[in-house]
């Protein structure tokens, strides 16, 4: 059995835990341990800033941001998504009682394509709600333009996203929400957490009374709302992370270049590239094993995870695919052939801060390995 290291496909970039305790014993003085303590209201103010918008809400994870934002705006009837994507995507339809309707996506950003949305829309149809797939932005302004001719709404799953701009703009300004995620694999992570960015004060104020139950005053509610209030804890690791994140994605950056240098000479490797008109966050590193490579994606695999080497086929299966979806007759495999395809070809390999050269190396000498 092999001695080296395990390896996954991201890992929290944590810090030193002697800075964390002056939080923690803030927090223990203050007794305030959630309900929008200080350092959560610290954090909403710093995530503001740091991406560049103005209304932001922190949950206490991505999913029920999702399922908030599908009821801020009061989503009902059929929602266009993407099949290629995480599960809670279009668990989050679900739980609204709304119907997935699944989409092909784009071969080259492996997000939606704008040029099937059309032909899904029907009277139902009530939103788009697109993924930024490994935070390369998708075509904001062709998904706008059909969501203003058909009168749809338009919720971004920008879970990937953190941090990318796109023409010096952040990206998440764009739909008329924009959901994120904090998990603890993504580039900025709370442990656990979310978060909606709304477009005014107006709406923010509907997301922050529907993520506490619907409450206005101790006394007053107007909505069946939902817990999903972020920890004073998970605030405060949050704004430790704000510290340096901008370090962790300067590394990321160089894994992303090591690795395509390191796989130009692996035949049969596709590397999938992002937008040249955004700024990436590097938040994941897919790739495509093709036919002119000597073995299956999924041979390439299982002698990485064999190895030690815990890479993710990420996204496989589609969603589409799952017993709770594939009766619906969007998810048809026939409509979703890019998709499908990408599903069966795609592995995302580890990067994340503290990932050494010498670690990459040896993942690429796995993929290669015949």
């Amino acid at each position: 059995m092999s001695t080296e290291k395990e390896i996954f496909i991201t890992q929290p970039d944590m810090p030193p835990l002697e800075d964390f305790i002056p939080y923690l014993q803030q927090i223990w003085d203050s007794r305030v341990l959630t309900n929008g303590g200080t350092f959560h209201h610290q954090l909403e103010r710093a995530l503001c800033d740091y991406l560049g918008v103005e209304h932001i809400s922190l949950f206490t994870n991505g999913t029920l941001a999702l399922v908030t934002a599908l009821q801020t705006l009061r989503i009902t009837g059929e929602v266009i998504t993407t099949p290629y994507s995480f599960v809670a995507t279009a668990h989050s339809l679900l739980w609204n009682g709304i119907k997935p309707v699944f989409v092909d996506i784009d071969p080259r950003t492996l997000n939606m394509d704008p040029a099937r949305i059309e032909a899904a829309i029907t009277p139902q149809t009530t939103a788009i709600m697109p993924v930024h797939c490994y935070g390369h932005p998708c075509d904001v302004e062709a998904i706008q333009k059909i969501a203003d001719n058909y009168n749809l709404r338009v919720i971004y799953d920008a879970a990937h996203a953190f941090g990318v701009r796109r023409e010096g703009l952040s990206l998440l300004g764009h739909g008329d929400l924009s959901v994120l995620s904090f998990h603890a694999t993504k580039v900025f992570n709370t442990f656990e957490g979310g978060a909606i960015v709304s477009p005014d004060a107006k709406t923010k104020l509907r997301v922050d009374r529907l993520k506490n139950f619907g409450f206005v005053d101790e006394t007053t509610v107007v909505a069946p709302g939902i817990n999903g209030k972020m920890s004073e804890i998970n605030a405060a690791f949050g704004l430790l992370q704000l510290k340096q994140v901008d370090q962790a994605m300067a590394q990321r950056r160089e894994q992303d270049e090591r690795y395509r240098h390191l796989l130009g000479a692996v035949k049969g490797v596709h590397c999938v590239e992002g937008s040249g008109e955004s700024t990436a966050n590097y938040s994941y590193f897919p790739i495509l094993i093709g036919d002119g490579h000597p073995e299956s994606r999924d041979t390439v695999f299982q002698r990485l995870r064999d190895n030690k080497i815990y890479a993710r086929r990420y996204f496989f299966p589609l969603i589409s695919d799952f017993p709770m979806y594939r009766g619906l007759s969007s998810a048809d495999p026939a409509n979703l052939p890019v998709a499908g395809d990408i599903a069966r070809r795609v592995i995302c390999l580890p990067i994340y801060p503290g990932l050494t050269a010498e670690q990459q190396q040896r993942i690429v000498g796995l993929v290669g390995a015949a």
